[in-house]
C-alpha cells in the first residue's frame, strides 16, 4: 500500500493545483482532478442562458476533453447499466425528449434517473446557481428539439433521429452533417457538455469552475456509505470497492484495484467478501488515482502503454533515470570536458542543485505500470528510496556510462557534439536497431533501470548486441551507425572506465587494433574527398576485422596503397602513425583472436582526435604517440 500512500500524500501536497489546466507538449490539456470527478470527450457544447433558456450549441472539434462530476456508479458503468453522470452526459441521459424522437431504450428511461439525481444535487444545501440553471432548462424536456433547430442533430423524413449517415439521406441534406464526423457511433451516443451564457458578464466555463467542483464534492461526500478502516491511512473513513480507471489516458479501461469477480478466483477461496482482502477509503482512492493520472501526464514516460514514472511527493522537479544526461539544462555539456573526471564534476554540479532542495522527508518514488489485458493494470516495479541516495546513483551512472555523441540538436536545431550518458531508450535502439518494436524497447528499458538505481552491471546480452551492430556499419545508414557506435562506446566505457581522449600510452591489443582501423578510415576518407560518400574499406571490412583482425588488417592495408599514392606527402603523417601504432602491438598478440569492445573505444578516440586536428599539411605535423 506504500505506493498508494505516497500518491495520496502527493495529492495533498499539491492540492493547490486541483483544477488548474496545464498543457502537454502536444497541446493536450490535463489537470489534477478534484475528487468525485473524471474526464470525458464531449461532442456537443450547449449554451444555456441564466434564465434557463436555450441559447446556442456547437459541435466540438478541438478541446473536447471535459472535466465532469461523477459518482462511484457512473465512473464504472458499463453495458446497459443505468448510471447517469450528475451533470454532463450522453444524449440518451440528458434529453427528456429522447424517446419522442425515436431514441431506443431498454426497459427504463435513463433521463428519469438523470434528472432526479441532478434535482437532488441542486436542491441540497450545496446547490449552486449554474447547476440550477442547467437543471431548469433540461427539465423542460426539449433538448433534442433545440439541437435539431440549431442544425446540430439530424432527423430523417419521419422526424426521427438518424442512426448513422447513409447516402439515402443526401436528398434531405446537401452535405454530410458535421455531427457524424465527431461521433464514432450514431447521434444518440453523442456526449453533451453544458455551459451557462451571460450577455453582460464573462462566466467561467462550467467544467473549469472551481465553485462547481466544490459544490458537487461537498454534496457527494454527504452521500457516502459505511465507514471502515482504511488500509492506506489507518483511519476510519467511508470505504469503496469501486476504483478509478482512465489512468494512462482517457480511453484506458484498465484498473489497478478491482474486486468485481464474485464467481472466479479474484478473492474467493480465501475470503468471502472483497473488503476482507483490503479496505480502501473513497477519499484515498480518489486522491491517489487522480494524483497518478496527473503525474503521468505531467512527467511520466509511456512506451507501448507501459508507464515509467519517477516523482517526489513534495517536488515535481526530479531528474528521471530514463532521461539522458543532456536533458538536465543546468548541466554543462562542453565538448572539451571529455574525461570522466571532468564530466563527473559537471554532473555533480547539476545534481547538487537538486540535493539543495532536500526536505526532512525527501524520498523518490519509482513506479512502472503495464496491463496484460484491457481491464487489469499491474504494478511491475515500485521503489521508494532516499533522495540523496537516488541522486548519488544517478551521478555515478551519468559520470561513468559516458561518451561523445553527435545525435542531439542544440537550440538552433543543429546537431551538436556533446559528452554524456545516453538514455535507456537510446541504448535499446543501439542494441536492437531503430526499427525495434516498442514491445522490445520497453522490455529493455525496464532491464536497464536497476542498472541505474541499484548500480548493477549492464546485462551482457545488451552490450554484445550493441557491439555486434556497431561492428557492422554497412548494415545501416551512416547516421544510425554513428549513433549506435557512440552509445556502444558508452556501454563499454561503463565496464572499462576509459576516457574519450586518446590514450597514447594504452598498449592493450584490442585498443591498438581499433586505432589502426581508425587511421586507415581517415586516410582513405581524405583521399576520397568530401564529395565521395561511399564507405571506406576500413568501414566495409569492420565486421570481419572485429572477428579476424590480423588477417583482415592485411587486406585493409593492401587496399590503402592507392590512396597513399594519391595523397603523396600528405599521407606521410598517417602512414607513419600506422607504423607507430602497429609497432606497439606485441608480436604474439598480432593474431586472429576476435576483438573485444575495447577496439571500438580505440577506434572512436583515434578517429575523433584525427578529425579534431587543425587543417595543416600532414607532412609538417609532429608525431606524438
Amino acid at each position: 500500500m506504500s505506493w498508494l500512500l505516497n500518491l495520496y500524500e502527493t495529492y495533498e501536497a499539491n492540492s493547490d493545483c486541483v483544477g488548474e489546466i496545464k498543457k502537454k507538449y502536444n497541446g493536450q490539456e490535463y489537470t489534477l482532478l478534484p475528487i468525485s470527478h473524471t474526464t470525458q470527450t464531449a461532442h456537443i457544447e450547449v449554451e444555456i442562458t441564466e434564465d434557463g433558456e436555450f441559447h446556442s450549441a456547437t459541435i466540438i472539434k478541438g478541446d473536447a476533453s471535459t472535466l465532469i462530476p461523477c459518482t462511484e456508479e457512473s465512473a464504472s458503468r458499463a453495458g446497459t447499466k443505468i448510471a447517469p453522470y450528475p451533470l454532463h452526459d450522453k444524449l440518451i441521459y440528458v434529453a427528456g425528449d429522447f424517446v419522442a424522437y425515436g431514441g431506443k431504450i431498454n426497459k427504463e428511461e435513463p433521463f428519469s434517473y438523470y434528472i432526479k439525481q441532478l434535482e437532488e444535487w441542486v436542491n441540497s444545501s450545496y446547490g449552486i446557481e449554474k447547476a440550477k440553471t442547467i437543471y431548469n432548462y433540461l427539465n423542460k424536456k426539449q433538448l433534442i428539439k433545440d439541437l435539431v433547430e440549431a442544425k446540430i442533430l439530424c432527423l430523417d423524413a419521419n422526424g426521427q433521429l438518424i442512426d448513422k449517415w447513409d447516402k439515402k439521406y443526401e436528398g434531405l441534406y446537401e452535405d454530410k452533417p458535421s455531427i457524424f464526423s465527431v461521433v464514432a457511433g450514431d447521434q444518440t451516443s453523442a456526449f453533451i457538455r453544458f455551459n451557462v451564457y451571460s450577455p453582460n458578464k464573462i462566466l467561467k466555463k462550467v467544467w473549469k469552475d472551481p465553485e462547481m467542483f466544490e459544490s458537487f464534492v461537498n454534496y457527494y461526500n454527504g452521500l457516502l456509505g459505511d465507514q471502515d478502516i482504511c488500509y492506506v491511512t489507518g483511519e476510519k473513513l467511508p470505504s469503496t470497492e469501486k476504483h478509478a480507471n482512465k489512468i494512462r489516458n482517457a480511453g484506458d479501461k484498465a484498473k489497478l484495484i478491482s474486486a468485481n469477480d464474485t464467481s472466479g478466483f479474484t478473492f474467493r477461496g480465501r475470503f468471502s467478501k472483497s473488503n476482507e482482502v483490503a479496505s480502501i477509503s473513497y477519499e484515498v482512492s480518489q486522491k491517489a488515482h487522480n494524483a497518478l493520472k496527473w503525474l503521468i501526464n505531467h512527467q511520466g514516460k509511456i512506451i507501448d502503454q507501459r508507464v515509467f514514472l519517477v516523482w517526489e511527493n513534495n517536488n515535481l522537479d526530479t531528474p528521471n533515470p530514463l532521461d539522458d544526461s543532456f536533458s538536465m539544462n543546468s548541466m554543462s555539456a562542453k565538448k572539451e570536458a571529455f574525461t570522466n573526471k571532468e564530466f563527473a564534476k559537471e554532473v555533480a554540479k547539476a545534481l547538487d542543485g537538486y540535493k539543495n532542495k532536500l526536505s526532512l522527508q525527501s524520498d523518490v518514488n519509482i513506479l512502472i505500470l503495464d496491463s496484460a489485458t484491457t481491464g487489469r493494470l499491474s504494478v511491475l516495479y515500485y521503489r521508494n528510496i532516499n533522495k540523496e541516495f537516488y541522486l548519488d546513483r544517478l551521478k555515478k551512472w551519468y559520470s561513468t556510462c559516458v561518451w561523445i555523441h553527435r545525435y542531439h540538436k542544440d537550440e538552433n536545431n543543429q546537431y551538436s557534439e556533446v559528452f554524456g550518458a545516453p538514455s535507456p531508450k537510446d541504448i535499446a535502439l543501439a542494441a536492437y536497431g531503430s526499427k525495434a518494436s516498442d514491445k522490445i524497447v520497453k522490455g529493455l528499458v525496464e532491464r536497464i533501470l536497476p542498472c541505474i538505481i541499484d548500480d548493477r552491471k549492464i546485462p551482457l546480452d545488451i552490450v554484445k548486441s550493441s557491439f555486434q551492430r556497431a561492428s557492422n556499419p554497412i548494415s545501416m545508414e551512416k547516421w544510425e551507425w554513428e549513433k549506435t557506435l557512440s552509445v556502444t562506446c558508452a556501454l563499454i566505457n561503463k565496464q572499462e572506465g576509459y576516457d574519450v581522449a586518446l590514450d597514447r600510452e594504452n598498449v592493450n591489443r584490442d585498443y591498438l587494433f581499433g586505432r589502426l582501423l581508425a587511421i586507415a578510415d581517415v586516410l582513405e576518407r581524405r583521399a576520397l574527398g568530401s564529395d565521395e560518400t561511399r564507405a571506406t574499406n576500413a568501414i566495409r571490412y569492420m565486421n570481419s576485422f572485429s572477428k579476424h583482425p590480423a588477417r583482415t588488417w592485411k587486406t585493409i592495408q593492401d587496399s590503402l596503397q592507392p590512396y597513399q599514392a594519391r595523397l603523396g606527402t600528405k599521407a606521410l603523417y598517417l602512414s607513419k602513425l600506422i607504423d607507430e601504432v602497429a609497432s606497439k602491438i606485441n608480436f604474439n598478440d598480432f593474431n586472429n583472436k576476435p576483438l573485444s569492445g575495447k577496439y571500438l573505444l580505440g577506434f572512436y578516440s583515434q578517429r575523433y582526435e584525427l578529425y579534431q586536428k587543425k587543417d595543416k599539411s600532414d607532412a609538417q605535423e609532429e608525431i606524438t604517440i
